[in-house]
């Protein structure tokens, strides 16, 4: 039963150990009371929260009709779902009748030339959620990859962290929608290809995440290994550690937690500035989607862009917890995110 505990803690499935406590028989009253306080409340509170939309909804009036409530979202989000469902049969249809095509030609003439085409046909909702996911995760390890060894760099040499630091502190707060458009353009004149690999709207929102969220780690991991205790560096520098081994063996695991916090924040911003770009630039992903819907202006489209804003927020959350996950498997520090 300890291991099990220790597993959900890790993993960030603290409501559930009052459950394991009780299923023990450790003091009842007081699990109960702790279960209550991490899975009751929050109940509670959602409960209240979805029951003043349902009541608020209805008095706001939009050109597309009331506000929608939280039972016409969800019938909306079984909507987008069950069109994802025809979309998916649709696809298989077309690769199924491309299959019988070419295997009559084979049939008829052994070296007949076939060719496979693939489906082509519109993104869903669930599509879209995949391409944004797919999209920050490429930003955010791009970025990583050059915000940790520069924050590890600038926390060994003060030197090069005062160098750097105006940089950094010009660049951090410029907004993406100000970055959007250098990028497009420099991605339109040097990613050129007649057969690329990724698509170029791709290229463009990831390049976009990537520059508006290495700050928070790279900062994060200046200041946490700047702050490492001296005398832990000058035994590596005494018994002569070649540089590499003071970053991997002293620099960075003492670094860790507060690295991690930056990744949490960097991931956080990542995600929110993709929705923004999607939004502008018309790249695929949730933020094309929502724009798609307002423009469309049907009788469904609030719910369905609600659906996508609470999904948004769904994913930000599983998100964070991934990074707490993480952090607590990887780190000393085991409150982290606590």
């Amino acid at each position: 039963m300890s291991r099990i505990i220790h597993y959900m803690e890790m993993t960030g499935f603290n409501w559930l150990v009052p459950v394991v406590r009780l299923a023990k028989g450790e003091n009842r009253r007081e699990q109960a009371l702790d279960l209550f306080n991490q899975v009751g409340l929050p109940l509670i509170a959602i409960g209240i929260f979805l029951l003043l939309w349902a009541g608020g909804a209805s008095q706001v009036k939009t050109s597309l009709g009331e506000l929608p409530g939280p039972v016409q979202v969800w019938e909306q989000a079984g909507n987008l779902y069950d069109d994802h469902l025809r979309e998916r049969e649709r696809g298989e249809a077309f690769l199924e009748r491309q299959r019988i095509r070419n295997e009559e030609r084979l049939a008829a003439n052994p070296d007949a030339e076939v060719r496979w085409r693939e489906y082509t046909g519109k993104a869903t909702f669930i599509d879209q959620i995949f391409t944004s996911l797919k999209t920050v995760f490429a930003g955010f390890i791009v970025a990583s990859l050059i915000a940790i060894p520069i924050g590890v760099a600038c926390g060994l040499s003060q030197k090069l962290y005062h160098a750097i630091s105006p940089l950094v502190q010009i660049l951090k707060p410029v907004s993406p929608l100000a970055w959007l458009p250098i990028v497009t353009m420099v991605v339109s004149a040097v990613y050129v290809s007649d057969d690329p690999f990724f698509q170029k709207s791709f290229i463009t929102s990831a390049v976009t995440v990537t520059l508006c969220s290495l700050w928070p780690t790279l900062i994060n991991t200046a200041v946490a290994v700047g702050s490492i205790d001296r005398d832990w560096i000058n035994v590596g520098k005494v018994i002569r550690l070649p540089l590499s081994k003071q970053v991997f063996k002293i620099a960075i695991p003492a670094a860790l937690p507060m690295i991690f916090t930056g990744l949490r924040i960097s991931l956080g911003i990542g995600w929110m500035v993709l929705i923004a770009a999607e939004m502008l630039a018309q790249n695929p992903g949730l933020g094309k989607f929502i724009w798609d819907e307002f423009q469309n202006g049907s009788s469904d489209s609030l719910g369905r862009i609600m659906v996508a804003v609470l999904t948004i927020g769904f994913i930000g959350f599983l998100l964070d917890w991934l990074m707490v996950t993480l952090q607590k498997c990887l780190s000393h520090d085991k409150q982290a995110g606590q």
